[in-house]
């Protein structure tokens, strides 16, 4: 890409390096724990079939405070990712077959992701519904009390609450090569196919947010 047209990032990302590095170095330690803990289904993850008319939409539409999104040369299907909600009853990214996903994967002891949710909670509120919704995925590691009283803390109102204390979630993205650390975001089409990733924060409660989720979300139609 010529140096004229690449897009140009905030100076705020540049400062979340040196964290997200930190995150990521943290995740790579606990995943080492788990190496021998069964993954969430994912892991021999079927390729899907590309879209290359949606790639060219995101990689148009990822601009601004969501420039560092990157449309997947490869997509791949997520619907067996399994994980809890709030009251532990097991779920899949297959029971919302059918709607465009913001897939978020966060922690409480990761300070981006931590800064972030307001404005994924944001984005819950002001466009999820029957075509679109946001699952952000905890994966911190024993009991819910943690990030259920973050979500008190932060007044998450909008945002359901699921969790995976198993990280296997994680090690299945990691196993695809999609990610080190967390957070980390996956754009999943209304069929189950990933088809775009974010490694890192974002402000999603943005204009460039919503317009990226447009790009999606006019594809399923």
């Amino acid at each position: 890409m010529p140096e004229q047209n690449r897009p140009v990032r905030s100076p705020r990302r540049f400062l979340q390096v040196g964290v997200l590095a930190l995150c990521a170095g943290i995740v790579a330690g606990v995943a080492g724990i788990y190496v021998n803990h069964a993954g969430s289904g994912n892991e021999a993850a079927a390729a899907c079939p590309a879209d290359d008319r949606l790639k060219q939409a995101l990689l148009a539409a990822a601009t601004g405070e969501v420039a560092a999104v990157a449309p997947l040369d490869q997509p791949f299907d997520v619907s067996s990712v399994a994980f809890e909600d709030g009251n532990a009853k097991p779920m899949t990214l297959r029971d919302f077959a059918g709607k465009t996903l913001l897939v978020n994967l966060w922690a409480t002891w990761c300070v981006p992701c931590r800064q972030e949710m307001p404005a994924l909670d944001a984005l819950e509120a002001r466009e999820g519904g029957a075509d679109f919704g946001v699952i952000p995925i905890n994966v911190d590691l024993g009991v819910a009390d943690k990030p259920k009283a973050f979500y008190a803390e932060a007044n998450l109102r909008s945002l359901p609450f699921f969790r995976d204390q198993t990280m296997a979630v994680f090690n299945d993205l990691k196993s695809q090569g999609v990610t080190i650390g967390l957070p980390v975001s996956l754009l999943v089409d209304e069929a189950g196919c990933a088809r775009a990733v974010l490694t890192g924060p974002a402000e999603w409660a943005s204009p460039d947010a919503a317009r990226l989720i447009a790009a999606m979300r006019s594809d399923a139609v």
